[in-house]
């Protein structure tokens, strides 16, 4: 069955509308913020659906990161298609079947197992698409071409969209050999490379654009305003290793639980972590991001995760943490006081943070949190206000460390 598709072009930023059929063995799609990429991935992907013969395994590095990401993403243009009456939405198998029989599956690279058993219902796997493609490795990609196997008539594809944190990316250094950075767009027998920023997407407002136009820090405004390949020094912390704490969290027992307020622009961002004193080691193991979260929900998500545990809470919302506390968690707020930021900082520089490979948005944060830097190049004691949402909640839960003093606490109402 062939479902009648039609694109107007309207729909789709131009520079895109050609790579509706690109079929390449390899593309790249990378660049700024808000340049519509993954908007137009999502396009595609339902327009691939809907035609018939191609089925999706579409992944990111951890699986929990999908369904609030590129999952949404899929369902929107569904939604935004008026296409609803021809796809069933599994929310909880994490699966988009057409009519057709075609599907779109998602897996996260930390759940390897799964995607060696996965088979769509009809046909095989022609497509995978990496959204934030630089949070993977290189072997778990070559691991993932091999799913592409089986007779099709249809050409093969593995696409990667990302924003350019690290000129230093295995990604840069394998695909990029003949790139010139002054050019959008190279292609040749396998692969494919568009760049994008901001300036492709029509669909912005004039306070998204300014957003991006404004931002002072040399680093996000070359990575993430002009999508250019990113030179990160300056970094405040070195001293984390991700590793799989699956057997060692069953003997954790001295837990410390932080959470920095968010709703739209910025995420709740909950740092759940396991304190080893004696040898100076952070051992995290939940790192919660979510966002439009009312008090009342997230309520409800932290009961899950820390129980009847202590939370300290970011004090400049003392309304949220006298709700937190009537609805049944124990929610302090952090002390804080002069020079906080640069004091904590400086006390968790001289822990080594052990990270459970789970822990995405930790990672992301760590490896991209610096120093600001004068117009000259020069690096001030001051950390860049960006990437600090999981870090600022890791500062609060430490707070009783880092000063010596024990927390005293009024219990949470029930």
């Amino acid at each position: 069955m062939k479902i009648d598709v039609t694109i107007d072009k309207r729909i789709i930023n131009d520079i895109y509308f050609e790579h509706l059929n690109n079929n390449k063995a390899i593309q790249i799609f990378y660049g700024g913020s808000a340049s519509g990429k993954s908007v137009f991935l999502a396009q595609r992907c339902i327009y691939d659906i809907c035609n018939g013969g191609r089925n999706y395994l579409v992944v990111r590095n951890v699986q929990n990161t999908i369904k609030k990401s590129v999952f949404n993403e899929l369902t929107k243009v569904i939604i935004q298609w008026q296409l609803t009456k021809y796809f069933k939405i599994n929310k909880t198998d994490l699966s988009i079947t057409c009519v057709n029989g075609y599907q779109i599956l998602f897996a996260g690279l930390d759940d390897v197992e799964k995607i060696k058993s996965i088979t769509p219902t009809k046909g095989i796997i022609t497509d995978i698409w990496v959204e934030e493609a630089t949070e993977t490795a290189k072997n778990d990609i070559k691991q993932l071409q091999r799913r592409l196997r089986g007779q099709t008539k249809f050409s093969k594809r593995v696409t990667l969209s990302f924003n350019p944190i690290f000129k230093s990316h295995w990604i840069y250094e394998t695909h990029f050999i003949n790139w010139d950075d002054n050019k959008t767009f190279y292609t040749d027998d396998n692969i494919s490379i568009l760049k994008t920023t901001y300036k492709d997407n029509k669909f912005l407002s004039k306070q998204d654009i300014a957003l991006l136009e404004n931002e002072d820090d040399k680093y996000y405004h070359d990575v993430y305003t002009l999508g250019n390949w990113g030179v990160l020094g300056n970094l405040i912390f070195k001293n984390w290793e991700m590793r799989d704490l699956t057997e060692e969290k069953l003997l954790f027992d001295n837990y410390k639980n932080g959470l920095d307020f968010g709703f739209s622009a910025d995420p709740a961002a909950l740092s759940r972590s396991h304190y080893d004193s004696k040898k100076s080691i952070i051992y995290i193991t939940d790192d919660m991001f979510e966002r439009e979260m009312t008090n009342d929900i997230l309520a409800k998500e932290l009961k899950k995760r820390i129980g009847k545990e202590y939370i300290v809470c970011d004090s400049a919302e003392p309304k949220s943490i006298k709700e937190l506390q009537r609805l049944g968690i124990n929610a302090l707020g952090a002390k804080k006081g002069k020079d906080s930021v640069n004091f904590g900082i400086d006390w968790l520089q001289r822990q080594l943070i052990v990270i459970d490979l789970k822990c995405q948005n930790a990672k992301n944060e760590l490896q991209q949190y610096k120093w600001k830097e004068d117009k000259d190049g020069n690096v001030l004691k001051v950390p860049v206000d960006k990437n600090n949402h999981f870090i600022d909640g890791t500062r609060y839960a430490y707070e009783d460390e880092m000063t010596g003093r024990k927390v005293i606490a009024m219990k949470a109402i029930m």
